[in-house]
């Protein structure tokens, strides 16, 4: 009877794929490039680097899809070989390199200077900024913790490692963090009546006033968040981005995150039809 059983299942070996993947196919990218169905098989796969691979924009994106800056991922290698992107202030030739939430993208010889943030529909929006504010950005506080040798430091979400912070400074809130020093220039705490923008999720890229948190130990707690226009959602904590006080510390895409229904959209659209 055992020897029926062996005979009967075949004994093929399981091939375990080697490494990691080198490739991305057009559909499985994320709906946020807004990459066409039918524009060839694959898509760019980004590189490892400070954002994950779903929520991040890789450069080529930024030169050939957005900005038209290069007809084909080989003109964007060779814009970024000759030095002439930085992210955060610090040039990148790795045409696939992840850049994400809150970056800041230049390019000194065109003048250009852009922050990426998001629509309010989740879509990445390359929002042009002038020279004083890409100086800063905004980065998520993710970790607080000390070295072995006792030296306290944070880490944030797009991956910065930031030594002797403001003992104020805790998970969840938000740095201002020059880009040239990487210092801490200042913080603003995830609390009742600051300004967040969501940064993840089905909200994301909407933009209101904190209000209730719901805590939900060993669970997701639950923030309830207030629009300009009055409308409540809710999202996760982890969601949620502090980008100011009573008035945000960097300067919003258009629609100031706030979230039309439909029905206002077809309104505006109308509108703008007989304009």
């Amino acid at each position: 009877q055992h020897l029926l059983v062996s005979l009967a299942v075949p004994a093929t070996a399981v091939t375990m794929p080697r490494g990691p993947k080198k490739h991305l196919k057009r559909l499985n990218a994320p709906k946020a490039w807004m990459l066409g169905k039918m524009d060839g098989i694959w898509a760019p796969r980004p590189s490892t680097g400070p954002h994950k691979l779903r929520e991040c924009l890789p450069l080529v994106l930024i030169l050939r899809n957005r900005l038209k800056y290069a007809l084909t991922m080989q003109e964007c290698m060779s814009i970024c070989m000759e030095r002439l992107v930085q992210v955060d202030g610090k040039v990148r030739t790795d045409e696939t390199y992840p850049a994400g939430f809150m970056d800041v993208i230049s390019m000194p010889q065109s003048g250009d200077q852009f922050r990426l943030l998001y629509d309010t529909k989740g879509r990445f929006v390359l929002h042009r900024i002038k020279d004083e504010e890409a100086s800063y950005k905004l980065c998520r506080v993710q970790k607080v913790q000390m070295t072995k040798k006792k030296i306290p430091f944070v880490v944030t979400h797009d991956g910065r490692t930031i030594r002797y912070p403001d003992p104020l400074i805790k998970v969840n809130d938000t740095v201002k963090v020059d880009v040239t020093t990487n210092k801490i220039i200042g913080h603003i705490k995830n609390e009742m009546g600051n300004l967040c923008m969501v940064s993840k999720g089905r909200n994301a890229g909407r933009v209101g006033t904190i209000g209730h948190i719901e805590k939900h130990p060993g669970s997701f707690d639950i923030v309830q968040v207030k629009d300009a226009s009055g409308n409540v959602f809710a999202t996760r904590m982890q969601n949620i981005f502090v980008v100011g006080e009573k008035k945000s510390q960097v300067s919003l895409p258009k629609g100031k995150g706030i979230k039309l229904s439909i029905l206002e959209e077809r309104a505006k659209l109308q509108q703008k039809k007989k304009q």
